[in-house]
């Protein structure tokens, strides 16, 4: 199969996020199919953009064909963000025929957080007689309007709106990673036998494999932690408003005279404030982190014992959570302390921890106690359950033949 595969953000292990696009296309080049990847040349969410000068550029990453469309650069949620991705799609709508007769694909996927490149995607596959899949992430323009408070009548939601009800009309499958998306699918328009479901993943075997050493910084303050008895409540990602890390260092006070850690890796907008806080409130046993390199992810949770990951209360989580940071923590088999309130929870599904209602620091620290009055081996057999579940479940091996037989539907 000849597939195309749309996504504005897709990125690639030198690039950074997002990673589905990469590790969807590699595993069906293994199995035999062709693979083209089209994104945008500016994505906030890679921590590093191609070097785009003409108006596309082509490169080969693993085998996979990646074709880079020149896009402004843009900070923020502001009006360049929504130039850029005007300029993406009208980009890729005026090659379309060109594409169609160059690349000849079996199916169109259409792949982005916002559902505009639905029209250049099935411009496409009429030219060329293909499938047409619409791929969805975020329910958009749900998201804006909930998240951002936006007006339905916003003469940007109405244009999102409309490029929504096109696509679950037209598209021959919808595919989403949300798994209690149906229902509001089909409130606008979608015939509920186009519906698949393929949530989020890791390369479990690559995973599996990766023995890379932690920065000298990281490992320094672990093995101290260790050799002064301390019990390790870990957490690696973006620190940002959604991840609700407030609710994380607030529940550590309650372990100030309990030999119990908490350690946060990585990056974002709202690490400032929360160092600042951490300090003016001398919190000792928070410890704040770099972040450390996608391949040293499974050496650093391997040396925690226990993981958090938290959400805001949010009504758009009704739909379903599908995050590639706890089908992390889950393959590094310890427990996982999960804050939520959503449509599905992959924690309580494969009981490889304790999940607790979100933006509660009290929730937080009886479930740090719980775990960490367990007895080893009652630890290690919680953790090993979340393993075993992404082995069976969120393997992209065993994700992208399940995209293939939605697609032959």
């Amino acid at each position: 199969m000849n597939i195309l595969y749309i996504n504005h953000y897709a990125g690639s292990p030198t690039h950074g996020m997002e990673y589905r696009p990469y590790y969807l296309a590699r595993e069906w080049l293994r199995s035999g199919h062709k693979v083209m990847v089209v994104a945008a040349s500016y994505s906030h969410l890679r921590s590093k953009n191609p070097c785009v000068v003409k108006g596309l550029e082509e490169e080969v990453i693993d085998g996979i064909k990646y074709v880079w469309l020149k896009t402004p650069t843009y900070k923020g949620n502001g009006v360049k963000r929504v130039v850029n991705m005007f300029s993406f799609v009208w980009k890729l709508f005026r090659i379309s025929r060109k594409v169609a007769e160059d690349i000849k694909p079996d199916a169109v996927i259409a792949s982005s957080t916002y559902p505009l490149d639905i029209y250049p995607a099935y411009r496409i596959a009429n030219f060329s007689g293909a499938k047409l899949v619409f791929e969805v992430h975020d329910l958009w323009p749900l998201t804006p309007m909930e998240l951002g408070g936006m007006s339905k009548w916003h003469p940007f939601i109405v244009i999102l709106q409309k490029a929504e009800d096109f696509a679950y009309k037209h598209a021959d499958r919808v595919v989403s990673v949300l798994p209690k998306a149906l229902d509001y699918m089909v409130s606008r328009g979608l015939v509920p036998e186009k519906f698949a479901y393929i949530p989020n993943g890791i390369d479990t075997d690559e995973w599996e494999t990766l023995d890379v050493p932690l920065p000298s910084e990281h490992m320094t303050v672990i093995e101290r932690l260790r050799e002064e008895g301390y019990f390790i409540v870990g957490y690696a990602g973006s620190h940002g408003i959604a991840n609700a890390l407030d609710y994380f260092i607030e529940s550590a006070r309650y372990f100030e005279n309990l030999p119990v850690a908490f350690v946060l890796v990585g990056q974002g907008p709202e690490k400032d404030r929360l160092q600042k806080y951490v300090m003016e409130n001398q919190i000792n046993n928070v410890i704040f982190l770099p972040p450390v390199p996608k391949n040293c992810i499974p050496n650093l949770l391997r040396k925690m014992d226990a993981l958090y990951i938290g959400w805001r209360k949010n009504r758009l989580y009704r739909f379903g959570i599908s995050p590639n940071k706890l089908f992390d923590y889950m393959m590094a088999g310890k427990p996982v302390i999960h804050a939520v309130e959503a449509g599905n929870d992959p924690v309580v599904e494969s009981g490889c921890g304790i999940s607790i209602p979100p933006e509660d620091p009290i929730a937080i620290a009886e479930a740090v106690k719980r775990i960490m009055d367990m007895p080893a081996e009652e630890r290690n057999v919680m953790g090993l359950k979340g393993r075993e579940y992404v082995i069976k479940n969120h393997s992209y091996n065993v994700l992208a033949k399940r995209f293939i037989e939605a697609i032959k539907g």
